[in-house]
């Protein structure tokens, strides 16, 4: 029997080392992630709304179509996956159903932060909190409502912006005695990473954003530090944005786009990519005549 994706995740994080985790906002950039041997992959919510509406990260998916995300995700990637789950979209008894959907689309964790509606990207101003003990109450919650005992739950605190760093250390650790197995606080400057870490009951995850609230750190600083998991939101995204505006550029201007066929992926590499070769093994363990078979 295969090794539960939950399972899995909870090993890798046991390892030594600093897990880092790419993020995407799709199953084709899940692909891609796993291609580049990364064993974890995050699932962005401002990349999903991004994707998924063309519109900023303020709340406006709903929970059902982010554990649809999810789900897609972990098919097209076969990794574990930790899935932004907002602010469980509701209170603890909405937790309980997000939890459950989230288990269900096959996420191996999803982080939960302490934002009241209307939410906001964790690097965006303007962000409210509610009470201290209605998170725990939802942490609580949370981790009652996993049938996978492996399902990891994390903890997110967006206090810093809002109440300051004392109190971000306060409801850190309030989540964590609370039952959140990692804890994650979010755009701590330079001066209070390694405040993060001592004050701050572990393991910790680290937000690799690109606002540069979070410092642009290498991975060999953030393990350093003590942290032990590094998501990287949507750096893929941004790289590809660039490079399709550079693509869509060159034919407004030029009208050649033959020109450009060595700067972009191959057609066969692309169907390469989405398991075209899988796909052919298949239809030829199933098709019943060598016409209509499969192929380039």
């Amino acid at each position: 029997m295969s090794e539960r994706l939950t399972t899995q995740f909870r090993r890798l994080l046991a390892e030594p080392g600093l897990r880092v985790v790419p993020g995407v906002a799709d199953a084709l950039f899940a692909r891609l992630v796993a291609e580049a041997g990364f064993p974890i992959v995050y699932m962005s919510g401002a990349g999903t709304t991004a994707v998924r509406l063309g519109a900023p990260d303020i709340g406006l998916l709903s929970m059902t179509e982010m554990a649809d995300n999810a789900g897609r995700i972990v098919d097209a990637s076969g990794l574990p996956l930790v899935a932004d789950a907002d602010n469980g979209y509701g209170g603890p008894l909405n937790v309980r159903r997000t939890i459950r959907a989230f288990e269900k689309a096959g996420a191996a964790a999803v982080h939960i932060e302490d934002q009241a509606f209307p939410k906001r990207c964790g690097h965006m101003d303007g962000k409210l909190l509610i009470e201290q003990a209605e998170m725990v109450a939802k942490i609580k919650a949370a981790v009652d409502a996993r049938l996978d005992p492996d399902f990891t739950v994390i903890a997110r605190t967006d206090a810093i912006a809002v109440e300051g760093f004392d109190r971000a250390v306060e409801r850190a650790n309030a989540y964590r005695e609370a039952g959140a197995d990692i804890i994650f606080v979010e755009a701590p400057g330079e001066a209070h990473l390694a405040d993060v870490i001592a004050k701050v009951a572990g393991p910790h995850l680290y937000n690799m954003a690109s606002s540069g609230k979070t410092p642009f750190l290498k991975t060999s600083e953030i393990e350093a530090l003590g942290f032990k998991i590094a998501i990287y939101p949507n750096w893929a995204m941004f790289g590809a944005i660039r490079a399709a505006r550079q693509v869509l550029r060159h034919l407004k201007d030029t009208g050649d786009i033959a020109a450009i066929r060595g700067d972009v992926v191959g057609f066969r590499d692309f169907f390469d990519l989405l398991g075209m070769q899988d796909m052919r093994k298949l239809d030829a363990l199933y098709a019943s005549k060598e016409a209509g078979r499969l192929g380039y």
